[in-house]
């Protein structure tokens, strides 16, 4: 059985019609409401040949059809319009984002925030993995006699900061003289590298009178690189769900909230998953948690280069095409706000 054009045409209408309003559609309604140009009695054929090819359902309880899977599939890769972003939108997207534009790492806990916000869905964004970025610079800064902080930064601008208690007091000058020779000797070297390095025996053989200040902070240095190498997932709009119908059902509400709670198992899915623009749909989902979910990411890049991901989570029943446009628009920002001059 072919996917004739009026087939075609009836599937993207049934597709849009259930995203607005999470209700089964049926023949008459399709026949009012959209040009078909078709009675409601051939429409009604129609979809009983849809639903033996697997692209439409027929709840028990309803008249109407909805969506598989299958459909959502050929829906997304060419049914749907592109969502094209109002200019007032776009606007509003940029400046929230360009005015939270710090560390990479709380840029991109907001444009999480901001996504959850733009979609009504959960959201989230991960840090890049940091194996082959490279080292930028080094600080070591006195808070008290007996304190300072090791700040060390990344090319991709990720701080990583670590407060150290010291056994004996520095002065600042001290600090910030082993700092600059740090800089000095490991910018440049890939993050992963770092953690081989000897800071101890390195700093003897440039300015051994800093040997015991570098013995002090070396503990506190190895943890910081090791912290620094780690992926950190930042999800927003968890509250979300609550308004969505599909997760009306609590035990269906608790199934997902329990799946987003395993962030360990979730940001290892989501930095597997393919750079660019992946949609996966339903059962196209491993693990099982996710069989009844969409799941939507997107690469944003540092400096021009793939380095993390920003996407949604939610029902299969999603506006696709307006959820990606707006992923689409946030990363382009994001790159834009991440390369050098």
């Amino acid at each position: 059985m072919d996917l004739t054009e009026r087939k075609l045409k009836i599937l993207q209408a049934i597709v849009g019609d259930f995203i607005h309003s999470a209700e089964p559609v049926g023949s008459r309604t399709l026949s009012k409401k959209h040009d078909i140009g078709a009675s409601a009695a051939t429409i009604r054929n129609e979809m009983s040949d849809l639903e033996d090819m697997g692209y439409l359902t027929h709840p028990h309880t309803s008249a109407g059809r909805v969506p598989s899977d299958k459909a959502y599939r050929l829906y997304v890769n060419s049914l749907m319009d592109k969502y094209v972003i109002p200019e007032a939108e776009k606007k509003a997207i940029s400046d929230q984002l360009v005015s939270k534009v710090v560390e990479l790492d709380k840029t991109l806990s907001h444009a999480s925030e901001l996504l959850a916000q733009l979609t009504k869905l959960t959201s989230f964004a991960i840090t890049p993995t940091q194996d082959e970025n490279a080292l930028k610079y080094i600080n070591i800064l006195p808070v008290d006699k007996n304190t300072a902080v090791l700040m060390i930064v990344a090319e991709n601008d990720r701080v990583m900061n670590t407060a150290i208690r010291m056994r004996s007091s520095y002065d600042p000058k001290s600090l910030e003289m082993l700092s600059k020779i740090l800089t000095r000797e490991y910018k440049g070297r890939s993050i992963n590298s770092m953690l081989a390095v000897d800071i101890i025996n390195d700093i003897h053989r440039e300015a051994a009178p800093l040997s015991r200040l570098a013995q002090e902070i070396e503990p506190s240095f190895r943890t910081t690189i090791e912290n620094m190498l780690d992926v950190d997932l930042y999800i927003n709009g968890l509250e979300n769900i609550f308004s969505i119908p599909e997760y009306t059902d609590l035990n269906r509400a608790r199934d997902f909230m329990d799946m987003v709670g395993h962030k360990q198992d979730l940001t290892k899915l989501l930095v597997d998953r393919d750079s660019g623009m992946i949609v996966t749909i339903g059962s196209e989902n491993d693990p099982e948690a996710l069989k009844e979910c969409s799941l939507i990411t997107a690469t944003y890049s540092v400096n021009g280069k793939p380095v993390g991901k920003l996407g949604v989570v939610g029902p299969t029943r999603m506006n696709y095409s307006e959820i990606t446009s707006v992923i689409e628009y946030l990363t382009e920002n994001l790159d834009k706000a991440f390369r050098l001059p």
